[in-house]
């Protein structure tokens, strides 16, 4: 039976910023009606970064969002009790990096000692730059940091022209934002990344409040059902992808998104486990996490797992999301 809008449970969600390529697997999830077919009416709201959309749904009324799985942690091991949940990873692997100069001296972070870096206020990397510290050994008071709500695509060209030594952000994101300042990211750029130096850490994950969960259980597993298909379409399809995306941002610089997007896929979402069925994550890796948030910050508590990642929505695992080993490529 074809369900009207009026039937469809609304869901409120927020995104972890603007419309962009890298989440076009949302969009598509809509489009392609896999929402409706799961009776849910899902509307987007644009967030501010990943960190923040999960203090946004711990202090809004949002029913689910996209958002940063290690802060989700760091709240837990905080000691908060207000926070949502993660019932999909989306990303298998950190994001997260400090670009710098490729022509210039910093090739490990031992090289950042004394350096001057930028940074988003919100930026997940740099919230997490304790405990890349304690991970590699870097001590974070030998380092400068400047908070600016200046654009990527301002503050590459700066980096580069020697105004700051390197830049906090997620590598796809500043290479794609480097690709519209007119820079070619993979001449230009060398990345000190959390993959390479604090491969523990997670990265983004479909997040819903307690509230929701306890209420409407079989929405979310429609939830995590529709948004798998959304991403199977998304490796099917870039362009269709990069569609989605302009429908809602017709503004939207397309090369750079579709750049943004391949990369997450090849970079953050391309490994073993997603080739065999996106959306889980290990029990010893969350505990991994916890330790070093807690280390890194002084906080003596540390969350089961089960507090911060609720694994009974996903698909089995034959019905879930795969990425191709080397998916297209820009």
């Amino acid at each position: 039976m074809k369900q009207t809008p009026g039937d469809l449970l609304p869901v409120r969600f927020i995104l972890n910023t603007f419309y962009s390529g890298p989440q076009a697997w949302f969009f598509l999830a809509s489009d392609n009606g896999h929402f409706a077919a799961e009776g849910l009416e899902v509307c987007f709201t644009e967030g501010t970064s990943l960190a923040r959309a999960v203090d946004t749904m711990a202090t809004d009324s949002y029913d689910a969002g996209y958002g940063d799985l290690n802060e989700l942690a760091r709240m837990l091991t905080e000691g908060r009790s207000d926070t949502p949940v993660a019932v999909m990873a989306i990303h298998n692997r950190p994001p997260y990096t400090i670009a710098v100069n490729a022509n210039g001296p910093i090739r490990t972070p031992g090289d950042l000692h004394g350096k001057h870096l930028i940074s988003h206020p919100q930026d997940a990397a740099m919230l997490l730059f304790p405990e890349f510290c304690r991970a590699t050994g870097l001590d974070p008071n030998s380092v400068t940091i400047t908070i600016s709500d200046a654009p990527h695509t301002e503050m590459v060209p700066k980096m580069l022209a020697g105004e700051w030594d390197g830049i906090f952000g997620f590598v796809n994101t500043v290479a794609a934002q480097a690709l519209e300042a007119g820079i070619d990211a993979t001449a230009a750029l060398r990345h000190i990344s959390w993959i390479d130096h604090a491969p523990a850490f997670g990265g983004g994950a479909l997040m819903v409040s307690r509230h929701f969960r306890d209420k409407h259980p079989q929405a979310i597993k429609g939830l995590c059902r529709a948004i798998s298909k959304g991403l199977d379409d998304c490796v099917a399809d870039i362009d269709a992808a990069i569609d989605a995306v302009a429908r809602r941002n017709p503004a939207l610089d397309r090369a750079a998104n579709r750049a943004r997007l391949t990369g997450t896929l090849a970079l953050e979402m391309g490994d073993a486990a997603a080739q065999a069925g996106l959306g889980d994550i290990d029990d010893a890796r969350l505990a991994e996490i916890t330790r070093l948030i807690g280390e890194a910050k002084g906080y003596a508590h540390r969350p089961a797992p089960t507090e911060i990642f609720d694994r009974r929505f996903l698909p089995p695992p034959d019905q879930r999301a795969r990425i191709p080993a080397r998916p297209e490529t820009p």
